[in-house]
């Protein structure tokens, strides 16, 4: 007997549906397997039959000794993972007709087995429901765990189980479950922005401050130069609270990234916040982008819609440092391997942070720096120019005052004040760029454009030659001066760039100017 079900293979972030088939009938040869799998399954598909067995076995059902031959179509999309063992247990309990499940075929089932027949949690369920969903089918059935994260999508019953035996008893109707319900907009809303610190916590550093509230506006790259204990890192981990609330587009975009990756946690729906990510310098240049034999997500990818923070730069290997520069300029990444090409989103924000020397004490206003001549520049050279022409703002913190850490007076501005001012500084970026759909901020402005919004008047031109000249500045920083003066007029709410504007954004190109390092 010929039954077929549905389950789904994930590529990227985007599902495929497959069809799970399987035929009973005819004598196993002596020595032989009893089933027969084909279809381009990995090592985990195949070994699924062993879990299977013992599964089946514990509910009270048996393994009769008949050919099973199992086609998992199409056939030139390799399978992987152990989330297919559900549906070939349904499919090969229905085709030797111990069951009768006659709306097999109008589900897609996906879980991993446990040998007493429980269910564990999968990985890309959110996308595998949208794919369900967009092909119409009746209703998606997989582990308990991941029917929260399921539940988002509108329009689709999603039956979370936790046995095979609830789900044999399901599909023959002998039990009613309860599809899931999700209210998507509720939990989002409910959940959004949920930080545990705060920028209000960083005492003093309100020049740092305003730096990082600028590259929030305006989406810009930044770089944080001070020595140790200045608080880089702490001011970092703060930047994800003064960003724009995520929308539920992008949330969405996030979720699908994360549930991907295997990173949602049990029980699981929407990541309402937006992500941080913080690699060790050790990282490979595959675990950054995302890769491997089985292509999964990097850093990159998981930082999508969020920062990504790369303490002690010059620390990372350069290769993987030089990996960066097409995605920052795509806002996606693509992996290749013979047999299929995925491509993952990577538009996020890049924080960068390091130490001046490897003394760490190069232009402390205190501390002297042992470092020898050309130590400082070699130290720095660690770091490509391609790299540093993609980071618009080159920020030089300074050590906190002990009066300033002391200080119970000052009361520095919460993460959810400079949120309102970098939020209405977003609103007009979004009008100015409307019509282009690759555009989201004014640090994604090409070259052309750049000349187009952020003209400017006599005397700021007088301004910007003379600093050009004066400062050394490079070429490359041109177009950045002027599209972080574009942002700092706009979180002033001004229509044209002003001198204050632009004096501005030209403090901000630290490691560009002659002579820096020595």
């Amino acid at each position: 007997m010929l039954v077929t079900t549905s389950a789904s293979a994930v590529q990227g972030v985007e599902a495929q549906t497959i069809a799970v088939e399987v035929n009973a009938g005819g004598i196993v040869p002596q020595g032989k397997p009893f089933y027969v799998l084909v279809g381009l399954p990995d090592s985990a598909v195949r070994e699924g039959f062993s879990r299977i067995e013992a599964a089946v076995t514990n509910i009270g059902y048996r393994v009769p000794r008949v050919k099973l031959i199992v086609n998992l179509a199409p056939a030139d999309i390799r399978k992987e993972g152990s989330a297919y063992d559900l549906p070939l247990a349904l499919a090969s309990l229905a085709a030797t007709k111990q069951i009768q499940a006659p709306d097999i075929d109008q589900y897609v089932i996906m879980g991993e087995l446990a040998l007493d027949g429980s269910l564990r949690p999968i990985k890309g369920a959110l996308p595998i429901a949208i794919q369900a969903r967009k092909e119409k089918f009746k209703g998606l059935i997989l582990p308990k765990q991941n029917a929260r994260e399921a539940a988002i999508v509108n329009d689709l019953e999603v039956y979370g189980i936790e046995h095979l035996k609830e789900a044999i008893d399901f599909l023959q109707g002998e039990i009613q479950l309860k599809p899931v319900e999700h209210d998507t907009r509720e939990e989002f809303e409910y959940n959004e922005n949920t930080y545990t610190v705060d920028f209000s916590d960083v005492k003093g550093q309100e020049n740092i401050k305003r730096a990082l509230e600028i590259a929030a506006a305006g989406g810009h790259n930044v770089i944080l130069i001070g020595p140790p204990g200045s608080g880089k890192t702490m001011l970092a981990r703060r930047l994800p609270t003064i960003l724009p609330p995520l929308n539920l587009r992008e949330a969405l975009d996030t979720t699908k990234i994360h549930s991907v990756a295997g990173l949602l946690p049990v029980n699981a729906s929407l990541v309402a916040s937006r992500p941080f990510r913080s690699p060790h310098h050790t990282i490979s240049d595959v675990a950054l982008v995302g890769g491997g034999s089985n292509p999964n997500p990097g850093e990159i990818s998981l930082a999508h819609n969020g920062v990504l923070f790369l303490d002690e730069l010059p620390e990372f290997k350069r290769s993987v440092l030089e990996v960066l520069r097409q995605p920052m300029e795509e806002r996606k990444v693509t992996i290749s391997r013979a047999r299929i090409s995925v491509d993952y989103p990577a538009s996020f924000m890049l924080v960068a942070s390091m130490n001046p020397c490897p003394c760490g004490f190069y232009n402390h206003p205190e501390k002297e720096c042992v470092c020898g001549p050309g130590i400082v520049k070699k130290y720095l050279n660690k770091i490509s120019g391609p790299l540093l022409d993609r980071i618009d703002l080159h920020v030089e913190v300074t050590p906190v005052s002990y009066d300033e850490l002391a200080s119970a007076e000052f009361k520095s501005e919460t993460s959810e004040t400079v949120t309102e001012r970098v939020v209405r500084a977003r609103e007009i970026q979004d009008k100015r760029f409307e019509n282009y759909s690759n555009i989201n901020g004014n640090a994604l402005m090409p070259s052309r454009m750049v000349r187009e919004v952020c003209a400017l008047s006599k005397p700021c031109t007088i301004l910007l030659k003379t600093a050009m000249e004066r400062l050394q500045l490079s070429a490359r920083a041109y177009d950045r001066i002027l599209k972080v003066a574009r942002t700092c007029a706009d979180l002033g709410n001004s229509e044209e760039i002003k001198i204050e504007h632009l004096a501005e954004a030209i403090q901000y190109r630290s490691l560009d100017r002659e002579g820096w390092a020595g």
